[in-house]
């Protein structure tokens, strides 16, 4: 029978391993030929044993120590003089050795995984003198592996995912089993792969791991996940090799095979024709069983009678087709409108062509549903002038609007006067007609935008708005004056025809060719022998000195009166007066003081004498003020027969009344009595405009009038009662009118009462009514008759 390579190797591995074992277990060290003989000096001594490496079986299980080989020197003559001792790795804790017949044993379970060989060292010694016969020398005992790991996955389990429709022998992905058994001893470590559970879908390469798709046309939109069940097996997969397994989840990815499709083939939306522009009408999706980018679609209008009016759009997120408003509707110029519409996947994959094309189409019908509109102005904005000298009531221009409506309800008009708080405008109600309500003036306000409300007669709920712009046309009716308040000077030493000011002009007026002003000076100032004035006819002015030798001492202010006319038709003039101040000036004629009180000032009264006497002036000021507020603070209280002041005081009383038989302690007639008499005080601070020497009687007249009356004559006592506190207060009266057909219910007034009431029922309500019962009963035992 032919070999192959592969085959020849493991027969030259066994091969070797078996002349191992059978020459080396025997544990002898054979001995050499040549004799032993000592170091003298520097010269070595020959070797007179041979080492060579041990092996031992790992994960021995028995109860007796493993024998593991045997240690023999030339100089070991049987006798027992010689002893053998071991060193190194592990001897004496999982090594030891016969001393006597140099016999080694391993004591522990040995595990190649763990160690895989020890480094020892042995020596043969003289019994009786404990010195070498031999030198020390060194060997290795190796640990011989068994079949006792099985395989793992270390990055177990595994996720993976592969195209759908993916032709057979794709590869998925591809697993690896580790075994931790020794590869260069048998087949310990030698790992074939089979799958246990996904088949038929998937299939995997024996010795490589790679799992590969097994079916052709595996569709995601079946079943888009399965779970393999991977196993390792060693020994090359024969029985008694060990195995492990693993999961692997494959994951069909999407693919774009399936086209767009629409439920239904066509769509039918009312809307109502007030519905703004930019808003949404209706939303469509075309259905695709694909996801992701593949489901990714465009919609277009490719077709009807709406392609101008509608729009459609994709929503990025659902994949929706938007068909939204790009211009007004109107239910009265068209009723209906046909949109064709066109879905179609944006990435479109050539594979898979075949399966049909990859768009699809639909009809959507949208009917405009009629609403009650309001008016509608024939124009947007209107622009309209008027002249600001335009008298009340002329007419500026007319608005006009319509109802849109089938039924063309009648418009009424009027002005939305939060745009002309002034009410400077009418309209007129029925006709649109725009007049003037009041004066314009242009300089105040050139133009007026109002706004002008259109309601239905019929439902005035519906309002249209139309925007008016007013021109105000500019009349000359403003008159130029001074463009500012000239400061103008000249020097004492001022020489004729110097230039002491330019003067210019304004108007609140706009012609339309610009200003042009004219400057003289008025007839009574034309002959004046101080200044002149010049035009420069650029609409600006000089004023020259006529003279020399101005002295403020003379006169330090001189007034000149200039007319001023404008341009306009009919033209307006104004005069308007030049202040000159005449100011002593330095040599480049600038202005140094103009005051001319200065001249009049005694010659030695300085600025420090002066600040001296304003001072003095101040300081008697406020001694007099002073004594004044002392004066103030002494006066006498404002009431005569008053001693202290009662505002912050608290007067205790600790007298007891003597209920209602005490009739001294205060006077009953004052409380049944309104027409007292009192005695008038009169007050200082209060000059009484009325004396009050007796009450007037109440008649028998209506209560409010009653109250009334009573009210006012406390009020007018109260002002002129010296007693009274010179600050507001509370007065409270408890006065219930006269006449009432009750009379009063008070017991305070009984005594003198005539009444014929009988109130023996008193005497039924217990004994808490007792008094009273024997106060008003008509009994034998009744107090008062």
């Amino acid at each position: 029978m032919k070999l192959g390579k592969v085959e020849f190797c493991h027969f030259l591995q066994i091969l070797a391993l078996f002349l191992c074992l059978s020459g080396m277990n025997q544990a002898e060290l054979s001995r050499s030929r040549s004799k032993p003989y000592f170091q003298s000096g520097r010269t070595r001594t020959k070797r007179s044993w041979v080492w060579n490496q041990f092996f031992v079986l790992e994960e021995y299980m028995g109860t007796d120590p493993l024998y593991v080989g045997k240690l023999h020197s030339d100089v070991d003559k049987g006798d027992g003089s010689i002893k053998y001792i071991l060193s190194g790795e592990g001897a004496s804790s999982i090594f030891i050795i016969d001393e006597n017949t140099g016999d080694i044993h391993a004591t522990k379970r040995l595990d190649r995984e763990e160690q895989a060989y020890y480094t020892l060292r042995a020596q043969a010694l003289d019994r009786l003198t404990n010195k070498p016969v031999e030198p020390e020398s060194e060997f290795v005992i190796k640990i011989q592996d068994i079949n006792d790991n099985e395989p793992k996955f270390l990055d177990g389990p595994y996720t993976a995912g592969v195209p759908e429709m993916s032709p057979v022998g794709t590869s998925v992905v591809q697993v690896t089993a580790t075994d931790a058994d020794d590869p260069t001893y048998g087949n310990s470590a030698r790992v074939v792969y089979s799958i246990l559970q996904g088949q038929p879908y998937f299939s995997v390469e024996p010795k490589t791991g790679v799992i590969k798709t097994a079916l052709p046309n595996m569709d995601r939109e079946a079943k888009d996940q399965y779970l393999l069940v991977i196993q390792a097996k060693d020994m090359v997969g024969q029985n008694g090799g060990l195995s492990g397994t693993t999961s692997v989840t494959v994951t069909l990815t999407d693919v774009n095979d399936n086209p767009p499709r629409f439920p239904r083939r066509s769509y039918q939306y009312n809307v109502p024709e007030s519905l703004p522009v930019s808003s949404v009408v209706a939303r469509i999706k075309a259905a695709d069983a694909d996801v992701g980018p593949n489901a990714e679609m465009e919609y277009k209008i490719v077709d009807g009678d709406g392609l101008g009016v509608f729009k459609i759009s994709v929503d990025k997120e659902t994949q929706e087709g938007i068909i939204t408003i790009q211009k007004e509707l109107d239910f009265e110029a068209k009723t209906s409108y046909t949109l064709r519409i066109e879905a179609a996947n944006m990435h479109v994959d050539p594979r898979f062509l075949s399966l049909g094309p990859f768009s699809d189409m639909t009809t959507v019908k949208i009917i405009v549903e009629d609403v009650d509109e309001p008016p509608v102005f024939t124009s947007r904005l209107y622009s309209m002038v008027v002249s600001e000298a335009a008298k009340v009531g002329t007419i500026i221009g007319t608005v006009a609007a319509h109802d849109p409506d089938a039924s063309n309800s009648p418009v009424r008009y009027s002005i939305d006067r939060n745009t002309d708080l002034e009410r400077y405008f009418n309209i007129d109600a029925n006709s649109g007609v725009i007049t003037t309500a009041k004066s314009l003036d242009r300089e105040t306000n050139a133009v007026h935008n109002i706004t002008v409300l259109a309601m239905e007669s019929q439902n005035p709920a519906q309002i249209g708005r139309g925007y008016v712009a007013i021109t105000i046309l500019d009349i000359n009716d403003n008159a130029p004056e001074f463009a500012m308040e000239y400061e103008t000077t000249v020097c004492e030493n001022a020489q004729p025809g110097q230039v002491i000011q330019k003067i210019s002009a304004i108007d609140k007026d706009d012609p339309p060719n610009g200003h042009q002003f004219y400057f003289s000076l008025t007839a009574e100032a034309a002959n004046n022998h101080n200044f002149t004035l010049q035009d420069n006819k650029d609409n600006t002015a000089t004023v020259l000195t006529k003279r020399n030798g101005f002295r403020r001492q003379e006169q330090s202010v001189f007034y000149l009166p200039i007319f001023i006319v404008d341009s306009g038709s009919p033209s307006l003039s104004s005069t308007n007066t030049l202040t000159i101040r005449v100011c002593d000036c330095d040599a480049d004629g600038i202005a140094q003081t103009c005051n001319a009180e200065a001249y009049i000032l005694p010659a030695g009264l300085s600025t420090g004498a002066l600040i001296a006497i304003l001072a003095c002036v101040l300081t008697l000021l406020v001694l007099v003020l002073l004594i004044v507020t002392m004066r103030r603070r002494k006066k006498e209280p404002l009431i005569f027969d008053e001693e202290r002041d009662i505002r912050e005081n608290i007067v205790r009383y600790d007298d007891e009344g003597g209920g209602e038989e005490d009739t001294e302690a205060f006077d009953m007639a004052a409380l049944r009595n309104l027409n007292i008499i009192r005695d008038t005080k009169t007050r200082r601070d209060v000059t009484p405009e009325i004396q009050f020497l007796s009450r007037p009687t109440f008649k028998s007249i209506p209560d409010n009038v009653i109250f009334r009356e009573f009210i006012w004559e406390r009020l007018k006592e109260a002002d002129v009662d010296p007693c009274a506190p010179p600050y507001d207060s509370l007065q409270t009266y408890a006065f219930e009118g006269n006449g009432s057909v009750a009379e009063s219910l008070s017991s305070l007034d009984s005594i003198s009462s005539n009444s014929d009431q009988n109130y023996d029922y008193l005497s039924d309500w217990g004994p808490r009514f007792k008094r009273l019962a024997d106060m008003y009963g008509t009994g034998p035992d009744c107090l008062y008759s």
